[in-house]
């Protein structure tokens, strides 16, 4: 548990570090001989960032398979049962899952390039392998990127929904208030008189039960929200997430504009004017504030997202009902989310603060056809989650309309729930 929150912290660290950067770098430019900031300079930033690439390669590589390890780990037979014994099982799996991968990459660079070189530098261990092979996970890591955040930026619509009040317009909550009393009572009888030797109908009547009074919280919500909260804030919520989507997908066609002009817009391309000699964004401060807003909106949208996806979607820890085994996995993910962040908002052209440490040494960062292609599919995945989400309300009208509904040609999840007949019973379509 304790590495696991340890390697939590390192990815809080790793997302912060970039907003940090673009507010130093402006506080720079703007008192750059105050006395008191004298302690804000370009190497402490470049040690922030050599650190947080040490401390995501020591939890991605060593502290969380040893916790997964140790996790699983019982000692070796003929050995008497303890820590220590377990603490040896799990050294000895470490060090033959580092000879493997060892080997894996060994061959992989036998196969692609065979050459004296390229073996020689596989023996410089710190120098090379370590961050070669981080670099092939952070190209994962921005992979599984390219797909969570298009389909967290149309996600974040829903969620921010279902916390939210919606406006009541045309709805009248004191009925629905008295048909869900009315449903919550009926099901509370049919419990009172159901045997207690038939145990499933009891299971299912409680599971109604419960989602009656979820439905009534909530009602109860609407229904005590001021009228400020319920028709100003939602609006502005929703025009909000509307401008911060659409300002991201302008600057990724504009970037893809930069990289068909300029060669320096490469992420790998120029080395920078270094920190607190000139400003990263053209607005100055307040284009540096948008681009740190967009950060952070681009982070929450890419782990609502990851959890969205189908393939993660069991992966969702829960309150008290979450073993260590995927405690320890969704830290691995939050770390390699939050470490190809920094790599993702320099690629898209988010921001153009060049990478420091470890994180700018990444080879295919300084591939064209790669950046390219990763921005393109970033504005058309985009782009198209967000028609399909505005649409979908209109492609039901119309599937209804055409009498195509009864096909299931929707993948609305709605579509799976259970629905109201004519004479008010319920079936399952």
């Amino acid at each position: 548990l304790f590495l696991s929150t340890f390697t939590l912290a390192v990815s809080a660290g790793a997302v912060l570090l970039l907003p940090f950067s673009i507010i130093s770098n402006e506080i720079l430019l703007s008192f750059p001989q105050n006395y008191y900031i004298q302690w804000l300079n370009g190497s402490l930033i470049h040690g922030l960032w050599n650190l947080a690439s040490l401390f995501s390669n020591l939890c991605l590589f060593v502290l969380m398979p040893f916790a997964f390890f140790f996790l699983e780990s019982e000692g070796f037979a003929g050995l008497k049962k303890g820590i220590r014994a377990r603490i040896l099982e799990t050294l000895v799996m470490l060090i033959l899952l580092a000879l493997l991968i060892l080997g894996i990459v060994w061959v992989a660079s036998a196969l692609i390039d065979n050459d004296a070189a390229s073996m020689e530098s596989l023996y410089d261990l710190w120098e090379f392998y370590l961050p070669y092979l981080y670099s092939c996970i952070s190209l994962m890591g921005c992979l599984l990127l390219l797909l969570c955040t298009p389909v967290g930026l149309s996600r974040m619509f829903t969620v921010m929904g279902q916390l939210l009040v919606k406006p009541t317009i045309l709805e009248d909550l004191d009925e629905q208030m008295y048909i869900i009393t009315l449903e919550e009572e009926a099901i509370q009888r049919k419990l009172n008189g159901v045997s207690s030797t038939v145990e499933y109908q009891t299971v299912e009547l409680q599971r109604e039960l419960e989602k009656v009074k979820g439905k009534k919280i909530n009602l109860e919500r609407r229904k005590k929200a001021s009228a400020w909260e319920r028709n100003l804030v939602y609006p502005a919520v929703m025009i909000l997430l509307l401008i911060e989507t659409s300002i991201s997908v302008l600057l990724v066609a504009l970037n893809i504009l930069y990289l068909l002009v300029d060669e320096t817009a490469m992420p790998k391309g120029s080395g920078g004017p270094g920190i607190g000699n000139a400003s990263l964004s053209t607005f100055g401060f307040v284009g540096a504030a948008l681009e740190i807003i967009l950060i952070f909106y681009l982070m929450v949208s890419s782990v609502v997202g990851f959890y969205s996806l189908r393939f993660f979607e069991n992966f969702t820890p829960r309150k008290d009902d979450t073993t260590m085994t995927k405690i320890i996995g969704n830290c691995v993910s939050i770390l390699v989310l939050s470490s190809a962040l920094p790599v993702m908002s320099r690629t898209l052209g988010i921001t153009r603060f060049d990478l420091l440490g470890d994180f700018g040494r990444f080879n295919w960062l300084g591939n064209f056809y790669i950046v390219l292609s990763y921005n393109l599919l970033f504005a058309i995945m985009t782009t198209l989650c967000l028609v399909r989400k505005f649409t979908s309300a209109v492609r039901e009208e119309l599937l209804k309309a055409l009498g195509l509904d009864k096909l299931h040609l929707s993948n609305n999840p709605r579509d799976s729930e259970t629905k109201p007949s004519a004479n008010g019973h319920q079936k399952s379509l």
